[in-house]
């Protein structure tokens, strides 16, 4: 895994500063600690930071074609590169390397962008075609890794992160008040919108081509589901099978490295799962991860043991202590470049650390199983609320609700009936696209009461850019499927697999392969009749049955257990002086983000609260990661901090260049 950025003129030839690309790589460099390399030519500058896991002797980028007229810069892996590669060398491609780097770029030099298609992995690349004096820029199916880009002047600008970019010194950091409503609405912007005005992230699913100047992005690939009466055959061993043999290949070719990898344990079926089948079919010995909590609400070491004794694996925790969380946020801000509406990042922080710490740099993880299999309350929460809608009569609402949250009411059995209310909103909308998440959604966008009265001027509706993101049959799919797909591509694309995922890992080094991923399993899934994921709302009802005598079935039948960190007990410390000191009216008063009188009332409510109502601790968090992020990203910016680094390899074909100075 790797950084990556660039800049390139988009019309007359610019001379480039490489000192501002050394920045851009160099704000990048815990992306990839081990090779820095350089191409520059009298239109483009490319970079890469290097964290070699394959080809480790010889992969060093750029990395260029036979006759030196593309170059690549690449940040990911392409599972099924040896296959690709037989498959070129049929078709008479050279290759100088045994990397997947190379075998993407004869595709490319190949196919152009069709060469997308055939690759199976996760992957941010850029490729430069000096014969056409064009750029290519692409982002995997699911977005797995990130990639951003913004045109500043008559010059394109791109990185795995916007501190690269912003770290050029050529590129004016500016908050988009919009998208911190959608943070503080979706906890994420929405797909191609990030928190910097003018700079774009490169939605999952699509590239970037520039010739000539002129722009184009294009959609490639997304999460599709067919109709019910389209779907494939509902028998639920033979669906089973399929589906272990699908996920046992995914983790196969994951596992090709030329670095150990090892796996992370949370407790829970999916990583159950993924470990599992690791351990049985590929590696006996493999090395397993997983995090422990002070707090037992959030704590799930117990299931964690069992699987690990199932298993008789070597296994290390991570123990993620409120203080260590609250000492800690100020970083994982820093590497998300967003506020956060929980501290659930962080432990995934420490936990990276603590893998790199052990000498891994590769580790597969259970991501992605709650949105291809059904998993999550949210689309238990989606069909009950349907069947409320048809049917009035709401005599044993709170008892489906208790059936849903059955933890909740073990303190407060009060609270069932405020719930069964809560969820009752907005039925009469059972026919909008968003039905499923409209009481989510609504329920996290009261936090905008608490920015200042500019920021509500600036806040803006939504609503074309949620539409751009629905298929034209939508309306055809099942209500199931139809929340998963929201799902898909707003919070796992630009939530989960970003503030919670690459950038904690990759904070540290870390790669996180994600089996569940897979495409082809997100193909297969979308054909599944929704009765077999979700029956009787049971959740994962087909993966429960893939795992059935595999798992144990304390493991397969256990209370799901949503993956959460603290909040309150993390922040309110005496010792965390940063937080005082970003709720004060002098912070507040300076990012002009927040009414300091109620973040004022907020914060002396939760101090005296035993435990603070979910929208206050989402509050508390939101204001504080808001405020560090503010502080980080323009008033501390990335320009004066980034620190330049000296490439291994340096390929200078500029007119005045014309040199190449490769590492011994």
């Amino acid at each position: 895994m790797c950084g990556i950025a660039g800049i390139l003129n988009l019309s007359q030839p610019i001379p480039l500063d490489p000192a501002a690309l050394l920045r851009m790589i160099g704000a990048l460099r815990h992306r990839g600690p081990d090779e820095a390399g350089v191409f520059l030519d009298d239109r483009v500058g490319l970079a890469n930071a290097r964290l070699s896991i394959v080809d480790l002797a010889s992969g060093t980028q750029p990395i260029h074609n036979e006759d030196e007229t593309l170059w690549i810069v690449y940040n990911g892996e392409v599972f099924n590169h040896p296959e690709l590669r037989e498959e070129l060398l049929s078709r008479n491609h050279s290759f100088y390397t045994s990397s997947d780097t190379e075998v993407i770029l004869h595709l490319y030099e190949e196919q152009g962008p069709d060469c997308l298609r055939p690759m199976n992995g996760q992957w941010a690349l850029a490729i430069w075609d000096a014969r056409r004096r064009s750029l290519f820029l692409a982002r995997d199916r699911m977005g797995i890794r990130p990639l951003y880009y913004t045109v500043s002047g008559s010059r394109l600008y791109f990185g795995s992160e916007v501190k690269a970019i912003l770290a050029s010194g050529e590129v004016e950091a500016r908050l988009d008040a919009g998208a911190l409503g959608q943070v503080f609405t979706y906890w994420s912007t929405l797909p191609g919108r990030t928190l910097f005005s003018g700079v774009s992230e490169l939605p999952a699913g699509h590239w970037l081509r520039v010739v000539d100047g002129r722009i184009e992005t294009q959609c490639y690939w997304r999460p599709l589901f067919s109709p019910p009466e389209e779907c494939r055959g509902a028998d639920l061993a033979e669906t089973a099978e399929a589906v272990r043999a699908l996920i046992d290949d995914a983790i196969r070719i994951r596992l090709r490295a030329d670095v150990p990898v090892g796996c992370y344990v949370s407790g829970g079926l999916d990583s159950s799962a993924v470990a599992t089948l690791l351990c049985r079919n590929y590696n006996h010995d493999v090395r397993t991860f997983g995090i422990r909590f002070e707090d037992p609400d959030f704590d799930e070491g117990r299931f964690q043991r069992l699987v690990v004794d199932f298993l008789s694996v070597q296994h290390t925790e991570v123990e993620a202590t409120n203080g260590r969380i609250g000492e800690s946020l100020p970083e994982a801000v820093w590497h998300g470049e967003t506020p956060l509406l929980r501290t659930a990042p962080v432990p995934l922080f420490l936990l990276s650390q603590v893998v790199r710490e052990h000498g891994f740099k590769v580790v597969l993880a259970g991501e992605g199983g709650d949105e291809v299999f059904a998993g999550y309350n949210i689309f238990r929460e989606a069909l009950i609320r349907r069947a409320w809608a048809e049917a009035p009569d709401g005599a044993h609402r709170a008892q489906h609700v208790e059936t849903l949250y059955p933890y909740i009411f073990k303190r407060d059995p009060k609270l069932k009936h405020l719930l069964a209310s809560f969820f009752s909103r907005g039925l009469e909308r059972a026919d909008d696209p968003f039905f499923s998440h409209l009481v989510r959604w609504g329920n996290t966008a009261r936090l905008h009461a608490f920015f200042s009265p500019e920021v509500r001027r600036r806040l803006s509706s939504d609503a074309d850019e949620l539409a751009a993101l629905l298929p034209a049959d939508f309306d055809r799919w099942h209500p199931l499927a139809r929340a998963q797909y929201l799902e898909m591509r707003i919070f796992l694309s630009n939530y989960l697999l970003s503030s919670q995922g690459d950038r904690m890992a990759m904070g540290h080094s870390v790669e996180v392969r994600l089996p569940f991923l897979d495409y082809r399993l997100i193909e297969f899934m979308g054909r599944v009749p929704a009765e077999l994921k979700m029956h009787d709302l049971r959740e994962k009802h087909l993966l429960k049955a893939t795992f059935r005598g595999i798992l144990p079935d304390a493991v397969l039948d256990r209370p799901k257990q949503p993956y959460r960190a603290p909040i309150k007990n993390c922040l309110l410390l005496p010792k965390l002086d940063y937080v005082g000191e970003m709720l004060s009216p002098r912070a507040l008063a300076e990012s002009g983000l927040f009414d300091a009188d109620k973040v004022g009332r907020l914060v002396r409510k939760l101090r005296v609260a035993p435990a603070g109502s979910e929208v206050d601790n989402m509050a508390l968090v939101g204001i504080v990661t808001a405020q560090l992020f503010f502080r980080r990203f323009f008033v501390d910016s990335p320009a004066r901090t980034a620190a330049p680094v000296q490439p291994d390899l340096l390929v200078d074909r500029r007119a005045a260049g014309q040199r190449a100075t490769r590492p011994s």
